[in-house]
Order: C-alpha cells, then sequence, then structure tokens
C-alpha cells in the first residue's frame, strides 16, 4: 500500500454524470444512493435513488442489495466519497458521482423533487 493510500484510503472510482446516466438506461440498473440530509434530497435528487446521509450509513448497510452497482451521490461530491469508501471497506461494487448534483444539474439531466 503506497503512501497516499495509508494517509487517505483506497482510491474511490469515479464516474461523470453522463456516464451515470448511460448506467440508469442499462437493464442491470445500479442503486443510486444520496447520502445528503433529507431536506436537500427533498430539493432535488435523481429519481429512483435510496436516501440515507452520511452520517447513518453505518448502521444502515443492511438496507443496500449485495452484488448490485452502488453510484454514491451528495451535492458536490465530497460527502460521497466517505461514503464509497465506507461501501467498498465492506465489500459492495461502488462508484461515486463526480461532482454529484452540481453536475448532474448542469449536465441538464432530469431531477426529482420532493421525497423518493
Amino acid at each position: 500500500m503506497d503512501l497516499f493510500s495509508r494517509l487517505f484510503g483506497a482510491p474511490v472510482p469515479t464516474l461523470n454524470a453522463l456516464e451515470v446516466n448511460e448506467k440508469l438506461k442499462q437493464g442491470q440498473r445500479p442503486l443510486i444512493l444520496d447520502v445528503r440530509q433529507p431536506e436537500e434530497f427533498r430539493g432535488g435528487h435523481i429519481a429512483g435513488a435510496k436516501q440515507i446521509p452520511l452520517g447513518e450509513l453505518g448502521g444502515r448497510l443492511k438496507e443496500l442489495p449485495a452484488g448490485r452497482e452502488i453510484i454514491c451521490v451528495c451535492h458536490t461530491g465530497s460527502r460521497s466519497v466517505p461514503a464509497a469508501r465506507k461501501l467498498l471497506e465492506a465489500g459492495y461494487q461502488v462508484f461515486n458521482l463526480q461532482g454529484g448534483m452540481l453536475a448532474w444539474e448542469r449536465s441538464r439531466l432530469p431531477v426529482k423533487k420532493g421525497s423518493a
């Protein structure tokens, strides 16, 4: 393990908004895991996303499907990195949405308002 990995953890695989959108169109649809707070989620999220705040994730891992790709998302992509890292360490196949919901919205992709 190199010094960077020891200091900051293993690198997290990332996808940009357009790559995530393409994955969502495929038959084996990944789970979008939104780790923002409920009020942020209600303000706009990716349709079909599951919302678990980052602070609750460790105690709610059993709610996530084993064997299914998971894409972590937050507002800017910074909170979703530690979430993705936690899931990687728990054995999940996971990606981080680079740039978060800001990048998703900048790409003019659909946003759902309200609760899931």
